[in-house]
């Protein structure tokens, strides 16, 4: 490599320090400070440059943005030897490369802050060429929209594309609020298997793996929720995890096989409690996400301030479809499934009839924050009888956009019930519902120790995120969504 036979390592081993980042400079310099950025230290990975002969204008960009650089070849070669500008700088050096470079900042005749660069050192040399962008005034032109290249080549997306960027700061900022507002209340995060013996807590097919010490099959969970409440019977009042689940299910703009869930559960308190909570916990994740409760998705715009509408089921049920169902029977449901021209397998009980129905007919229309309420027991093996309402039980899902973004229960608590719900489940199992839960002994013998009552619920994590910056694929608030093998 021509880089070594002048004696540059492309890639070299001692620490580089960083006095000053791209964004301190940009935002902090002024005439009447400049003493302050005299002898800067900066890092980062060439973008452009503009050759003028003798010097040159490039740009940087480091983790907070980017910042033009100035080179002049007599300042970067004091001597005879012009080696580092006429051969390393202008033949030998790439847009892509990373670079350190030391000097001080001024401000052009144009008014842009610079630095001017009195000598620079490779620290990695790029050997793939990066799709070149621009960017004015903060504005970037001819940004690259090819999906494969963005999900497949996350890295690459992240250096040529800022505003993907900012969307994972904001995703991080999101979640940040959301721990701080658990944690200023006394929740304590945990965390529970990912390798489950039984994957429960939830209707959904599992990844199935095999471990070999024991020779047992294992399950990638699908949900943490029996985890947790094993948490509140052992004496903890409110518990949660940021939980990754795994779900071997379709993949389309609102589901990934890996996914996030958010889960807590709280001793003592029901589903209307965690309704006033859940209102109170996403506007200030809202406001602390983007200084606002409202988001923009596409040309809607949705606000998270509380509080939120609800609305049983069966209400929205019948405001969408004009079916009253509250007393159907199975078959009852499937003539009006045959009516409204929506699919229905023999493998579907009531309650996956009564969320086909729903899921079809009724969830589009809900954009602002609305809490569905009020299911049938059959949609609801987990959950607690209503207080007041024969058949139905204490749940909520909150439905944004028109999709699921939250589901919660007052907790079924009692262990003879629940084992009765359980074998419920076994068979919908048995006539071929792929999703129906199995029975989880284990936790059947926690709660024949005791769970206080208690109020549960579950975030879809990227489905919020999706909220909050604005995105309508959630390919696009995943690092790394799944793909097929490449080519």
């Amino acid at each position: 490599m021509e880089l070594l036979s002048v004696g540059i390592n492309p890639y070299p081993a001692p620490l580089y320090e960083v006095t000053h980042t791209a964004l301190q400079m940009k935002e902090g310099f002024s005439e009447a400070d400049k003493e302050q950025f005299q002898a800067i230290s900066f890092a980062g990975r060439i973008m452009s440059v503009r050759d003028m002969g003798k010097a040159n204008f490039a740009v940087l960009q480091d983790h907070t943005g980017r910042i033009q650089v100035y080179i002049k070849r007599d300042e970067i070669c004091l001597g005879e030897d012009k080696t580092m500008y006429d051969l390393v700088w202008k033949k030998l050096l790439d847009i892509g490369d990373i670079i350190g470079v030391k000097g001080y900042v001024f401000i052009t005749r144009t008014g842009e802050t610079s630095i001017h660069v009195q000598q620079f050192t490779l620290l990695t040399k790029s050997l793939h060429p990066l799709p070149v962008t621009k960017e004015k005034d903060g504005e970037v032109f001819d940004e690259v929209t090819d999906l494969e290249f963005k999900y497949r080549q996350r890295y690459a997306d992240l250096i040529v594309n800022p505003g993907v960027r900012e969307t994972f700061i904001k995703i991080t900022r999101m979640k940040n609020a959301i721990r701080a507002f658990l944690n200023e209340r006394g929740a304590l995060e945990v965390d529970t298997p990912v390798l489950q013996g039984i994957p429960g807590g939830a209707t959904a097919r599992p990844f199935i793996t095999h471990h070999n010490a024991l020779d047992m099959p294992l399950y990638l969970r699908i949900a943490n929720e029996l985890y947790l409440k094993r948490l509140i019977v052992g004496g903890f009042e409110w518990v949660y995890e940021f939980s990754r689940n795994f779900r071997n299910e379709g993949m389309d703009r609102t589901h990934n096989p890996e996914f996030t869930i958010l889960e807590f559960y709280v001793a003592y308190k029901d589903y209307l409690w965690m309704m006033e909570t859940t209102e109170q916990m996403l506007e200030q994740t809202a406001i602390a996400t983007n200084g606002t409760s409202l988001a923009t998705v596409g040309e809607t715009t949705i606000d998270f301030k509380a509080p939120y509408r609800r609305i049983s089921i069966y209400d929205a049920i019948l405001e969408h479809t004009g079916f009253d169902i509250s007393s159907m029977d199975e078959d009852g449901l499937r003539g009006v499934c045959r009516q409204l021209h929506i699919d229905a397998d023999p493998t579907m009980g009531k309650g996956k009839l009564i969320d086909e129905i729903f899921g079809g007919k009724c969830e589009k229309h809900y954009v602002q924050p609305t809490f569905i309420i009020d299911y049938p027991v059959e949609m609801s093996p987990l959950t607690k009888k209503h207080r007041s309402k024969e058949g139905l039980v204490e749940r909520f899902e909150l439905i944004i956009n028109g999709k699921e973004i939250a589901n919660a229960y007052s907790e079924l608590n009692d262990p003879i019930e629940q084992r009765e719900r359980f074998e419920d489940q076994v068979k919908l199992m048995e006539r071929g519902d792929e999703e129906a839960m199995f029975i989880d002994y284990d936790f059947l013998r926690a709660l024949e120790y005791g769970m206080p009552p208690t109020a549960g619920i579950g975030f879809g994590i990227e489905r919020l995120a999706m909220l909050l910056t604005g995105q309508v694929s959630i390919q696009d608030v995943l690092f790394f969504p799944q793909m097929r093998p490449e080519k």
